[in-house]
């Protein structure tokens, strides 16, 4: 509609113009030369239109003839562009569905029409390896390293195939030279610091932890607690090459911002005790006992005097019993000294407490023998050793992330090389690393179960039962 309407209004002021100009005529006279042309305004005008028109005409032909092959390079290559890019995105469809021979044929089609730009070599790349052609992967995102639009991108593809093939070593490399480009990108900062832990890099784990929390990849009290283990891992390795004062001072450093982690607290408590700071090593201990009781704490405790009567270690335990007794594992160290010098009314309230709180193997394995030392009577502790033998698994150090069991503290599972997984809890039965068939047989015999046929041990074989874990 405002099309016609702006067409009408012009065509009235180009009649507009006409009519006056044929009110008004007049003669236009033009010498030139030995020629002379009189006319009307109205034909002069007609002229300069017509004439205009003509130039116009005659320099869009001359346009239309000096650009023509340019624009038919410049929609020849648009088109050839496009189907690049549809043999590309085709390509990536045949990638995502697992055809390797249609996604290999499509990256030479997107090759040959777009000149092998940065998504034609990842798209070879990831072709080669659907087909299992992991060298010529390889090739390609090498040649993607050597481009700084995809040197990125060709550093992480060699780094997954360094890291499914186990190469640890050159899988290090690689995510350091990925994090050097790239410091603030989450699956950079995780792949380095599992690889630096996975290689014992401990101090370079340090810095990586660091950055970790910057840049909010993991929580302030995660960070907190993954940086002691990591400065215990540290402090185990300086003890182990014999240079004390660094195992020392590592220890230290694990310790101070979290007194109640029980792996910084066992180890710098026994550097403490094999240095002679005995006064220093008890303080650690008993901090660390009164936020979280723990059988390695108590360990440690008793290695404290050295050579002591049983008497004399229950009587200095009254001091971790008042710290904390409130916890299940408190209560069966307690249980464990208190039988040790044969205060068996303490050893039987320690035990019954713990047996309250969630009875474990330990604790029924503990009160058979108690039965055992303190009363003789084989028939109560073969009965304790049946439950023991039907109990919840005693606690022990289970990865969070595969359940795996460990019967002490590493900042990496054994089981899927996880970091700072471990756990003090009691594991679920399937968790629980199974017995050998030959302790397992030994309990049961212990406990009255032999099979048919087979002898029952004798009653004193019911302390050697408790041994087993």
């Amino acid at each position: 509609m405002k099309r016609a309407l702006l067409f009408l209004l012009k065509l009235a002021v180009i009649v507009g113009i006409a009519v006056w100009v044929a009110e008004r005529p007049g003669t236009v006279t033009l010498r030139w030369l030995n020629w002379e042309l009189h006319s009307t305004v109205g034909v002069l005008i007609l002229a300069v239109v017509v004439a205009a028109t003509v130039a116009a005409l005659i320099y869009r032909l001359w346009r239309l003839t000096i650009r023509s092959p340019r624009d038919y390079l410049r929609r020849r290559a648009h088109r050839r562009r496009e189907r690049g890019y549809r043999a590309l995105t085709q390509g990536m469809v045949a990638v995502a569905a697992g055809d390797a021979e249609e996604a290999k044929r499509q990256a030479r089609r997107a090759a040959t029409l777009l000149n092998e730009p940065p998504l034609t070599l990842l798209l070879a790349a990831q072709a080669a390896q659907l087909d299992g052609d992991e060298e010529a992967a390889r090739d390609y995102f090498t040649r993607m390293i050597e481009r700084d639009e995809t040197a990125f991108l060709g550093l992480r593809g060699l780094l997954m195939q360094a890291i499914r093939g186990g190469d640890d070593i050159a899988a290090l490399e690689l995510a350091e030279r990925a994090y050097k480009k790239r410091p603030e990108t989450p699956w950079v900062v995780r792949t380095l610091l599992d690889l630096q832990i996975r290689r014992g890099a401990w101090e370079k784990a340090i810095a990586t932890l660091g950055q970790a929390q910057r840049i909010s990849l993991i929580a302030v009290d995660q960070a907190k607690r993954q940086r002691a283990a990591v400065l215990v891992e540290q402090s185990r390795a300086a003890e182990r090459t014999g240079d004390a004062a660094e195992a020392l001072r590592l220890a230290r450093e694990a310790h101070r911002p979290e007194p109640g982690f029980v792996p910084a607290a066992a180890q710098l408590a026994g550097l403490l005790i094999v240095q002679g700071k005995g006064r220093e090593a008890t303080r650690v201990l008993e901090t660390a006992w009164s936020d979280t009781p723990h059988p390695a704490l108590a360990q440690a405790y008793t290695a404290l005097k050295g050579e002591e009567s049983p008497l004399d270690r229950a009587r200095r335990f009254e001091r971790l019993a008042e710290l904390n007794r409130s916890t299940r594992d408190a209560r069966l160290e307690l249980a464990e000294v208190a039988m040790a010098a044969r205060l068996w009314g303490e050893a039987r309230r320690h035990l019954e407490v713990a047996a309250e709180l969630g009875p474990t193997a330990r604790a029924y394995r503990m009160l058979a023998e108690l039965e055992e030392e303190e009363r003789g009577d084989p028939e109560a502790a073969a009965r304790w050793l049946r439950k023991a033998a039907e109990a919840a698994p005693d606690p022990a150090w289970v990865c969070e992330r595969c359940g795996a069991a460990h019967p002490s503290w590493s900042a990496k599972c054994d089981g899927c090389g996880s970091f700072a997984t471990l756990a003090w809890r009691q594991p679920n039965r399937a968790e629980a690393p199974a017995l050998p068939v030959s302790e397992r047989k030994r309990l049961m015999e212990a406990a009255g179960e032999a099979e048919p046929g087979e002898p029952v041990l004798a009653p004193e074989s019911v302390a050697a039962a408790r041994l087993i874990t």
